[in-house]
């Protein structure tokens, strides 16, 4: 299916990418609107976003969620380098001159199984297109927060709660005061944990919060029976 740092050309059709008009606050599709509009999604509405906008480059959905998987767990962080291309060109629009990137982090027990985050992967090839800066490391997760499979939206909000802050070195270092955070991960789901993240930028003295995703689950019956036999480990 992929070939090196990329897909084959017969497969590369098969990627949901998004299109057409877009929620602005999560990046999802929304039918009926002309290609570029912006309106808000049923979610968003529901959900107040610590965020200000969000974009994603494709759904999590088919070839989508097999290309995320493989990222995750399948070693394939060649896979980085098209995803973050692909994000780039999605998010291209909120990036700012004071705009720096950082990753979701990961829990280190987490990180030492997997050996790498897919988050910074793919943050190093959205800087790289983008020619900002990345910080890796602004963002730590001190609490290992147990699976999110089975639990309804506000648990899995509640779950995470205070589990992600921002290291006060790297904040100084990277200059955190009024300055513009784009969040990166792999997918977007509830946005539990990039609301989480982007509080605590926000806390620690960012001027603004945008996120920017690879993948983003669509909100049709698919989500339903998607958070029902998905675990924690795989969407967040």
């Amino acid at each position: 299916m992929a070939s090196d740092f990329g897909l084959c050309g017969s497969c590369l059709p098969d990627v949901p990418f998004i299109s057409g008009g877009l929620c602005d606050g999560c990046g999802v599709p929304l039918a009926g609107l002309p290609e570029g509009q912006l309106d808000t999604c049923d979610q968003c509405l529901e959900i107040p976003r610590p965020w200000t906008q969000g974009r994603a480059a494709m759904l999590y959905a088919d070839l989508g969620r097999t290309l995320v998987l493989q990222l995750k767990h399948a070693d394939r962080t060649d896979l980085a380098r098209p995803g973050g291309a692909w994000m780039a060109r999605a998010g291209r629009s909120l990036i700012r001159a004071d705009t720096l990137l950082v990753p979701v982090p990961m829990h280190r027990t987490r990180l030492l199984r997997r050996k790498y985050n897919q988050a910074v992967l793919l943050a190093r090839q959205v800087s790289r297109h983008l020619e900002r800066p990345m910080c890796p490391d602004l963002l730590h997760r001190g609490r290992k927060t147990p699976m999110q499979d089975h639990r309804g939206r506000d648990e899995r909000f509640a779950n995470l709660d205070g589990a992600i802050t921002v290291v006060g070195p790297r904040a100084r270092n990277y200059r955190l005061e009024g300055r513009h955070i784009l969040l990166i991960d792999d997918v977007m789901t509830s946005g539990a944990t990039l609301g989480v993240c982007a509080e605590a930028c926000l806390a620690g003295g960012a001027s603004r919060v945008d996120v920017l995703v690879l993948a983003r689950t669509p909100q049709d019956e698919f989500v339903t029976s998607y958070l029902a036999d998905t675990t924690e480990d795989e969407i967040e």
